[in-house]
């Protein structure tokens, strides 16, 4: 169960700034050609399905790139969008692609808010049940895995992302090459390790963690929820809340959430979708990290939990 947050210790951390792009990034960061795919008609998503581990294709080409966090060295893969999805310099294509080939900026900014948390002893996530919302590289999900989940589940729209990136990072981070914050040389023995592939509005029906009770995940659902840039869309923000209303543990359960403040010209943001959570009067949220470094939009890490 996660430690309560002290005020001071949430405004230590709120006050840090995180440099991790170099300024010839996007200054919003994503979907340079945003306002085009809001005009497109929708499309109907693929049946949600559970994507195993053995599914990775050797066919497609997997580099590999360290990323040290604040002392943690995790490792992500670099894949070509041509050769997953015959695409080409291309964030989103709407009911195809939701861009989780590329590592966006709210991935590591959640996990340097986590191993802050971890480190000063506010949360633990050792025999904890985690999904990961929109994973694509699952770099957050696999830091829970090294911290010692009992329960990993990686999310996805795209089960090309996970076959193709998610699994084989999640690979090569357990092989030994990273260097996690504790010892996890048979971690894979110790976890439950799952992939389910699939829109919001549906993959809820395959994640095994989920209670059968509409109202309260009462025993059941999971303790973590994380996601990263999963807000930008102002047409799927309520699907998501949905989701994570029917997945979080109650009472204890929480969700981190790293996004930006706002996402000009699909709608989205946190507080966008803030204002779906307050609205519904269900859950609580706090400021993690406020993240300004100069070179893209304001990016933010949320704490969501039960009232």
């Amino acid at each position: 169960m996660a430690a309560a947050n002290s005020e001071g210790n949430a405004q230590k951390l709120s006050s840090e700034t995180f440099q991790l792009f170099s300024s010839s990034a996007s200054p919003f960061g994503i979907f340079d050609d945003a306002s085009q795919s809001q005009q497109l008609p929708p499309i109907s998503p693929p049946p949600p399905i559970e994507v195993l581990a053995s599914e990775a294709p050797s066919s497609v080409e997997h580099n590999v790139d360290s990323v040290n966090l604040d002392g943690v060295t995790l490792l992500k893969g670099r894949v070509n969008t041509q050769q997953v999805f015959g695409l080409s310099n291309s964030d989103l294509v709407p009911g195809k692609y939701e861009g989780g080939l590329k590592l966006w900026e709210g991935s590591l900014d959640l996990i340097k808010a986590l191993r802050s948390y971890v480190k000063n002893g506010f949360i633990s996530f050792s025999g904890m049940r985690v999904l990961e919302v929109g994973c694509g590289h699952g770099l957050p999900g696999i830091f829970a895995l090294l911290e010692g989940a009992a329960a990993v589940h990686f999310q996805d729209f795209n089960a090309e992302v996970l076959r193709c990136l998610t699994i084989p990072n999640l690979n090569a981070n357990l092989s030994g090459e990273s260097q996690p914050s504790s010892s996890n040389s048979t971690i894979c023995d110790k976890a439950e390790v799952r992939f389910f592939a699939g829109d919001w509005s549906g993959i809820d029906k395959l994640l095994p963690h989920v209670s059968t009770d509409a109202k309260h995940n009462q025993g059941g659902g999971y303790d973590f929820i994380l996601m990263a840039e999963t807000v930008y869309s102002i047409n799927s923000l309520q699907n998501l809340y949905n989701l994570i209303k029917k997945c979080l543990r109650h009472p204890n359960g929480v969700v981190y959430m790293a996004a930006k403040k706002y996402y000009f010209g699909v709608g989205g943001g946190t507080r966008r979708f803030l204002s779906v959570v307050e609205k519904d009067a269900v859950m609580t949220s706090s400021l993690v990290a406020e993240i300004t470094d100069g070179s893209s939009n304001v990016r933010e890490v949320w704490k969501l939990g039960y009232k």
